[in-house]
């Protein structure tokens, strides 16, 4: 029995949500608009602006797919309704970045600038030089490109510094001992 499968969604106000043949879902809102192909084994199901997914067996994999297709409709109804955003907090002395229209500029201990170019749909900010703020409607989307950018320099376990998520704790190892 799937919990999330079975809550129903309500669509707020200002946001379009159409099913076409062969289950491909598009929701239009005021941030754009979002299209996914989902499985023929669920069917979706809009009754005035309250959503639904109904399996079309009890077979394990039909199981999966019905939580599954349920949040990824959610996700796109709150993204082009409201929007993603990840925080990514820059620590370590001379660690900067800066943005310069599509492009982040990250200095972070190497020898040479990092310079990563934002996909489309997706906004990056800085509003300092130790904070990036990544936006965008897909949830996904966004997530990966704080993944990214955040892999260019991990946090190191003994002094902390790198590129982390904002509230993200690092386990700290304590460092060599001089002279037992």
């Amino acid at each position: 029995m799937s919990r999330i499968g079975n809550k129903t969604i309500t669509i707020p106000s200002g946001v379009e949500f159409s099913v076409t043949a062969g289950n491909e879902v598009t929701v239009k809102g005021p941030k754009g608009t979002l299209t996914r192909q989902f499985s023929p084994l669920i069917e979706i199901k809009n009754d005035n602006g309250v959503l639904t997914c109904v399996r079309a067996n009890e077979e394990k994999h039909t199981k999966q797919l019905h939580g599954t297709t349920r949040a990824l409709i959610y996700n796109m109804i709150v993204g082009v309704s409201e929007g993603y955003k990840k925080e990514l907090e820059i620590e370590g002395i001379g660690y900067r970045a800066a943005v310069s229209g599509n492009k982040l500029t990250l200095n972070v201990g190497y020898s040479h600038q990092i310079e990563y170019v934002a996909e489309e749909g997706i906004k990056i900010e800085c509003p300092t030089a130790n904070q990036i703020v990544v936006t965008g409607i897909d949830k996904q989307r966004v997530g990966e490109v704080a993944a990214n950018i955040r892999a260019y320099r991990k946090p190191e376990p003994y002094k902390g510094k790198g590129i982390r998520y904002k509230g993200e704790h690092i386990r700290r190892k304590e460092g060599k001992t001089a002279g037992k």
